[in-house]
C-alpha cells in the first residue's frame, strides 16, 4: 500500500454495526459490562473506546509500527515514554528540543534522579562523546522547531544499537509522510497531534 492510501485507509475497518466506512467519534463515557470486571473490550472512555482504537491502530500501520498509543497531549505521550526509564539512568536529548519537552525534562524528570544532556544531536560525534556508563536512551527531534537541525537517525539508531540504548524520536514537524524513524531504526517515535 503507498503511503497516500495508507494515510487515508491504514488500520480503518469502518463500521461493523452500521457499514459505515469510516469509524464514527464515540462519545460514549461508559460501557455495558456482562459482569463485574467482565467488559466487551471497553469499560469507560478514558481507558479506551473505538475511536481512538482507530487512531492507534491508523497510527501504528502508518509508522510500520507494531502498536500505536494516543494521548491527551503531546507531553502526555512524552512523560508516558520518558516514565520507562529510572532513578540514576541517563538520557541524551537533542539540544534544540521542543521548549514543552525541556521544560519537563528539568522540572519534572531530574527531580526523580534521571539525569540528562543535552547535545547537538546532529553530531553523531557529539551524541556518542555524551554517553555513559548509565546512559539508557537517546531522544532525538528531527527537524528541530524552530532551528530545523537534522540529525542523521541511521546514524544514531546505530549508535544506540551498539550502546544497547532505546531510541526515542519525535517525528513531529515531519510526520509519517516525510519521515518514518522506525525504518531508520527508531524504537519509539512520537507526535503531537
Amino acid at each position: 500500500m503507498r503511503a497516500k492510501t495508507r494515510l487515508i485507509h491504514g488500520g480503518i475497518m469502518g463500521d461493523p454495526h452500521t457499514g459505515a466506512v469510516s469509524v464514527p467519534i464515540y462519545q460514549t463515557s461508559t460501557y455495558k459490562q456482562d459482569g463485574v470486571g467482565q467488559h466487551r473490550g471497553y469499560e469507560y472512555s478514558r481507558t479506551g473506546n473505538p475511536t481512538r482504537s482507530a487512531l492507534e491502530q491508523m497510527m501504528a500501520e502508518i509508522e510500520g509500527g507494531t502498536a500505536g498509543f494516543a494521548f491527551s497531549s503531546g507531553l502526555a505521550a512524552i512523560t508516558t515514554v520518558l516514565s520507562l526509564f529510572s532513578q540514576g539512568d541517563h538520557l541524551i536529548f537533542t539540544d534544540d528540543v521542543y521548549g514543552g519537552t525541556y521544560r519537563l525534562v528539568h522540572q519534572v524528570l531530574n527531580r526523580f534522579g534521571i539525569e540528562t544532556t543535552f547535545v547537538d544531536t546532529s553530531s553523531i560525534e557529539e551524541t556518542e562523546k555524551a554517553i555513559q556508563a548509565n546512559t539508557r536512551g537517546i531522544y532525538v527531534e528531527t527537524p528541530t522547531n524552530p532551528l530545523l537541525k537534522v540529525t542523521d537517525l541511521q546514524k544514531t539508531a546505530a549508535l544506540a544499537e551498539a550502546h544497547s540504548l532505546l531510541f526515542i524520536v519525535d517525528n513531529t514537524f515531519l510526520t509519517p509522510y516525510w519521515q518514518l524513524p522506525l525504518e531508520k531504526g527508531a524504537h519509539i517515535v512520537l507526535h503531537s497531534a
